[in-house]
């Protein structure tokens, strides 16, 4: 059975070109168009089944949050309809529905109200409410006093503790601290459990792979893929980094050059395969060129855990010039000491020409990473070498005056 159903979906906006600021404006531009038309989604068709979990990527302004509006019956489409079976629980911006001069406290029964939450329900849940936002000190002050962490807290409880058959989230979990991220997850995983549908916009492909059990990639209003995770998520990257022109495709696909494997050597791996903070780090890559291939780079990336790009390098930087590459071999990335905390670090490894700047081969960041494990006695999520010393004879009675 569907749960949502949006046939031929479009959403325009009118963005003024040339504000009218005197009566004089006014008439000089009577006859003039003074705004040009945006097109936030464009004629889209999308169908999410019973209990199924749809990841939605897309760069910003890729229409994205618009469309989840449109389905939550915030935005009315220009074009199109959209069916929806069972109550609609969303948490699309943050602090959404609230009003800063009133408290949490009187913002959780406002908000539920919208959500068709009858007040002694909302009374009922009241505490399990505040005790999954963490926020039994807090309730009870004006919620424009809130952070973002605690808007983003409070918001979420309310959506999933009033049963709603459908959720919709956009990333509003990339706020707040790890641990009530990883509660917001597995009340999600609940929800999966139950049967319920949820739509999950992010930027972060990690999450949505883990989550999803289908994805859909919006580029510009319209949508570019539909289908298995993994490969909407190697689309949405070839669009948020630029499209690929017809010319790169033919070399991709025709392409001389492949990255045959990927070996990560950590220390002691015969007993464990994760490092410890500060330790060092080996990756092998191995090629196979069916030719010789001259003006070789090979560049590795690697990123958080959210999808952010946290250092980027080619051979070139490094200082090795490649030579004519033929047959196979190995090309290897060494890291004296790798300076981040705890976390699964995805990479990713591309081969490039360098007199034509176009790629030969890569590797999604999703299919290699790499986890640190710390002591837990550092906290945040860089490994800086700081030294402590204790300077014995100095204080305020030997300072200089």
């Amino acid at each position: 059975m569907h749960a949502i159903e949006a046939k031929g979906i479009s959403k325009r906006f009118r963005i003024v070109k040339d504000p009218v600021r005197t009566l004089k404006d006014r008439f000089v531009h009577l006859r003039g168009q003074r705004y040009r038309d945006l097109w936030a989604v464009k004629e889209l068709d999308l169908t999410v089944e019973q209990g199924e979990t749809l990841g939605m990527l897309g760069h910003n302004g890729s229409g994205k949050s618009t469309l989840l509006k449109c389905i939550a019956g915030i935005l009315l489409p220009t074009t199109g309809e959209v069916r929806v079976r069972g109550r609609i629980a969303s948490l699309l911006e943050l602090g959404a529905g609230f009003h800063p001069d009133l408290s949490g406290r009187e913002n959780v029964f406002i908000n539920a109200s919208f959500l068709g939450i009858a007040k002694r329900e909302i009374a009922r849940r009241f505490d399990d409410i505040v005790a999954f936002a963490e926020l039994e000190d807090a309730i009870d002050r004006q919620v424009k006093y809130y952070s973002s962490g605690m808007f983003v807290r409070l918001g979420f409880a309310v959506a999933v503790n009033v049963d709603p058959d459908i959720l919709l989230i956009d990333e509003v979990l990339s706020v707040g601290d790890e641990l009530f991220q990883q509660k917001c997850l597995d009340r999600v995983k609940e929800f999966q459990d139950e049967g319920r549908t949820i739509l999950f916009v992010s930027h972060s492909s990690d999450l949505v792979r883990r989550i999803c059990g289908r994805a859909i990639v919006l580029h510009h209003g319209e949508c570019v893929a539909d289908g298995d995770p993994a490969e909407a998520i190697r689309i949405y990257r070839e669009h948020l980094h630029g499209q690929m022109s017809g010319t790169e495709e033919r070399l991709l696909n025709d392409s001389p050059l492949s990255i045959t494997h990927v070996v990560l050597d950590f220390p002691e791996s015969e007993h464990r395969h994760y490092l410890l903070a500060g330790e060092p780090l080996k990756i092998t890559v191995g090629y196979e060129a069916l030719e010789p291939v001259p003006d070789v780079v090979m560049s590795i990336a690697v990123y958080d855990p959210m999808g952010n790009v946290i250092h980027g390098v080619d051979t070139d930087a490094l200082g090795l010039q490649l030579p004519l590459l033929a047959g196979r071999g190995d090309i290897v990335f060494e890291l004296d000491y790798v300076p981040l905390l705890d976390g699964l670090y995805p990479f990713a490894i591309s081969l490039s020409s360098r007199s034509s700047e176009q790629r030969l081969d890569w590797t999604d960041p999703e299919k290699y990473s790499f986890r640190v494990v710390s002591s837990g006695q550092i906290t945040g999520s860089v490994a800086l070498p700081i030294k402590a010393r204790y300077v014995p004879g100095v204080g305020a009675a030997t300072l200089p005056r």
